[in-house]
């Protein structure tokens, strides 16, 4: 019996339709030539949400999770929220209709193709950021970016797609192919849209002769081919979201599901009742969603026949290739049967390989094959020496002990050292340094990176762009230079290279050579001199401008990370282990011009189970360490052997941004600066900053005492909390005003700016007592104690606490602080009374 005929759903008016999933797969947006957008919920048989009053005759869409982006014939390229359901903001606008419009993978840029010969790259959160794709000599029928939106595929009109890398602040034309896709004009309903597969190493694109031919990315060649599907040209087609399926439609009113891996047909769908132009899987589901040119979304759920779902439900599966070594993830031992060991992806030398790295990520593959070895004869196929590609052990304990594996040696769990600052590879890009000064990062090339320096303040400086052979893989930048350092690579040596800004010399940047075999592990870059920590335990300071100043070797190592201001350099390192088989993280700070030490092996107070994050010094000279649990704290006392504590000055899970659940998001460490904790804002899950360029964001010092305190808490003890927050807020600040005025030269505006916060601080206990004296007489022995934390030694503060108690009716309060006011000018501390 036939399966019944697949419904369509009437979306718009007859028409041109497309449409397109968010990449979280809950809603799906459709639009058409009507002037109303639909958004309908996966799941959901409701009617679908309606955003009236839009343009009319919408030509491309595309969605992410928080928003959607359309463009019409009239030019316009509009920004809708998904939250609202309302127009955001316009991004752009041509001269001529729009034909396609495509997001990157974060969502951050958009890529417009109209019937103009340039193609608009527009930063969706900054619509002044527009990049300009010019090499074309035809207007653009597709656009369409890579998994790691550093690759952007342009299919002109003339039949010659056009790739353009945006790793670097101008885009540049990377590779023109002429001839992969057909000759057709920009608003025809075939299709010549390059699709990337989902493992990053290739795309497809449909042919002159109705098929779909699959390019290798790394050398431009053509590898296996989807043929004799069509009998019509191809108007739409998407990958599965694994890459083990691909579904085609043409012209000829068929939809296949054809198998990636042999290229067959798995799967026709004859009975289309108009061209479909638009196609897309859900991300998680086996749903295939498509819109014809009848103005009609189909939503046809159960889309992969039974028979093959499981195809559907496996991992990442590699791009099909003609000759490919990365193994079948499909493979499977069938009954009875030991399943082999498959071979992992062999990691090409030299430099990180994002294709790789996303294949760990994705376990391309499988596991190391360790959990397909089972030593059913005693033969000790499952010895530690045997595996050599094991992984190491990510977990926060001891490795927990197999029942088929052999007793090995206990070891501590260390913490893996780390440059602050820096991000890791996420496909061919990081930042080296990312701080209030500027930001560092680079694009790897195969056979060597660009390096970028990008200044926030470019009145004050000029951004600049290299080359970088050497491969650098750490980086600092201030407002004197930037410094890099490259790890030995075969018979070259670590490399240190620093680049000052300006100098009186015309030639002022050096590089210096470690060691052979040497590896730095962290570098840090002050006023005055140059820090490397290496693997072999040893901390060598430079000066700006190359002279070895100090080798020392760390009491605690393997080395972690560093950080220097002015004179000062802060290193720390693996310490002792604690009861938890975690090593302690212990710092030292050393002043290297007076060659004193100020901390010698003190711990770095982290929460149980938690990991250091960045360590960096503020604007004013104080050290702040931010961990993995969004606690910034602050070293008070620290020029005092002995005497330094952390203290807490944020923490970033208690902002009342964050009450209620409204947001998901976490904080990249950034600065102290003005007082104010500035930070980057990572939405979700997402843990790292990516490109573009993120903002910056800043916020206020909030010691955690208690509660939240936000303006819709009505707790009347709100108040209170309040002014002892912001008592012991300004008294920290004190405490680090005092240690530097103690230590320094200090200006005249410092030494005003420590006696602000005393007053500061002495007023919040003004206003504490008052709160206090309000709730009644018998809270008088606190009032009484809140008086005696008041620095003030003039008096006045002491004689405004007298009238807030008089005012009160506390007057035998009142006299207690009478007295109190009467030792202080008599020159007796109450510590002695």
């Amino acid at each position: 019996m036939a399966p019944p005929r697949l419904r369509g759903r009437p979306a718009h008016t007859p028409g041109p339709t497309f449409l397109a999933y968010t990449p979280d797969g809950t809603k799906l947006i459709t639009i058409g030539l009507n002037n109303a957008i639909r958004v309908f919920h996966t799941g959901s048989d409701a009617e679908p949400t309606t955003i009236d009053n839009c343009q009319d005759s919408n030509t491309a869409v595309a969605a992410h999770n928080d928003f959607f982006i359309t463009g019409c014939e009239d030019g316009t390229v509009s920004k809708y929220s998904l939250e609202t359901n309302t127009l955001d903001d316009l991004l752009t606008r041509c001269t001529l209709p729009v034909r396609d419009i495509a997001l990157s993978p974060d969502g951050n840029w958009a890529a417009v193709a109209s019937d103009e010969l340039v193609v608009k790259v527009v930063n969706t959160k900054d619509t002044t950021r527009v990049l300009y794709l010019r090499e074309q000599s035809k207007p653009v029928k597709h656009v369409s970016f890579d998994k790691t939106g550093t690759l952007l595929a342009a299919s002109c009109s003339d039949g010659v797609v056009y790739i353009y890398s945006l790793s670097s602040e101008e885009p540049q034309l990377q590779k023109k192919l002429d001839g992969l896709v057909k000759s057709l004009e920009t608003d025809a309903e075939a299709s010549s849209k390059i699709i990337w597969h989902p493992d990053g190493r290739a795309f497809a694109a449909p042919t002159s002769s109705k098929d779909v031919q699959v390019v290798s990315r790394s050398d431009w060649t053509n590898q296996r081919v989807f043929q004799d599907g069509h009998t019509g040209d191809i108007s739409a087609a998407a990958w599965s979201p694994n890459g083990a399926l691909l579904a085609t439609t043409g012209l000829d009113r068929k939809l296949h599901l054809w198998d990636a891996k042999t290229q067959k047909i798995l799967a026709s769908f004859t009975d289309i009742r108009a061209p479909i132009l638009a196609l897309t899987w859900h991300p998680s589901q086996n749903i295939l969603s498509y819109t014809n040119n009848d103005g009609e979304l189909y939503i046809h759920t159960d889309f992969v026949p039974t028979a093959y779902e499981s195809i559907l439900q496996k991992s990442l599966q590699p791009a099909p290739f003609i000759n490919d070594s990365l193994p079948d993830a499909r493979s499977a031992p069938t009954n009875g049967q030991k399943a082999a060991i498959p071979t992992r992806p062999v990691r090409r030398a030299g430099t990180p390989d994002s294709v790789d790295a996303i294949f760990d990520d994705m376990s391309i593959g499988g596991d190391d094959g360790d959990d397909f070895i089972i030593d059913d004869d005693g033969a000790g196929y499952v010895n530690g020496a045997a595996r050599p590609n094991k992984r190491p052990h990510d977990g926060d304990g001891p490795v927990p002990r197999s029942k088929r594996q052999a007793a090995e040696p206990w070891t501590p769990t260390i913490h893996e050292p780390f440059q602050p600052a820096s991000t890791p590879w996420r496909g061919n890009r990081r930042y080296l340094c990312l701080n209030f000064t500027g930001i560092v990062w680079t694009v790897n090339q195969e056979t060597h990176h660009t390096v970028t320096v990008e200044f926030y303040d470019r009145s004050f400086r000029r951004d600049f762009h290299f080359t970088d052979p050497w491969m650098y893989d750490k980086a600092c930048l201030n407002d004197n230079g930037a410094l890099f350092s490259s790890q030995p690579r075969g018979s070259d040596s670590a490399q240190l290279y620093y680049r000052p800004h300006e100098t009186w010399h015309t030639r002022a940047d050096w590089r210096t050579s470690l060691p052979a075999g040497e590896a730095v592990l962290a570098i840090a870059l002050s006023d005055s001199y140059i820090v490397a920590c290496t693997d072999r335990g040893f901390v060598r300071v430079y000066t700006l401008f190359g002279v070895p100043v100090r080798v020392s070797r760390m009491k605690a190592s393997p080395a972690v990370t560093c950080a220097a201001w002015r004179d000062y350099v802060l290193v720390v390192g693996n310490g002792p282990v604690g009861a938890d088989g975690r090593t302690q993280l212990v710092y030292s700070i050393e002043n290297v011009k007076r060659d004193d030490v100020c901390q010698s092996q003190d711990v770095v107070a982290l929460p149980p189970g938690g990991n250091l994050q960045s360590v960096f010094w503020s604007d004013s000279g104080d050290p702040y360490i931010f961990d993995d649990s969004g606690v910034l704290c602050v070293l008070v006392h620290w020029r005092t052997p002995g005497q330094a504590r952390w203290v807490p000055l944020l923490d970033t899970t208690r902002l009342d941004r964050l009450a209620g659940g409204r947001r998901e998001e976490s904080y990249w460490p950034v600065a102290v600066a003005g007082g104010k904790f500035h930070c980057i804002i990572l939405k979700g899950g997402e843990r790292y900053p990516y490109f573009p360029r993120p903002l910056l964001s800043d916020f206020d010092f909030e010691i955690p005492l208690s509660a939240t305190v936000g303006a819709e808490d009505e707790d009347p003890g709100r108040e209170s909390r309040a002014h002892e927050q912001a008592y012991v807020l300004h008294s920290t600040l004190v405490a680090l005003g005092e240690d530097l005025l103690a230590a320094t030269r200090a200006s005249q505006a410092q030494k005003m700016e420590v006696a602000r916060w005393e007053v500061e601080a002495d007023k919040a206990l003004l206003q504490l007592l008052a709160a206090e004296c309000r709730e009644g007489e018998e809270r008088g022995m606190k009032a009484l104690e809140i008086v005696g934390l008041m620095r003030d030694r003039s008096g006045r503060m002491l004689d405004a606490a007298g009238k807030v108690a008089r005012r009160f009716g506390r007057e035998v309060l009142a006299g207690k602080i009478e007295e109190i006011a009467d030792n202080r000018l008599a020159g007796l501390d109450d510590d002695d009374d």
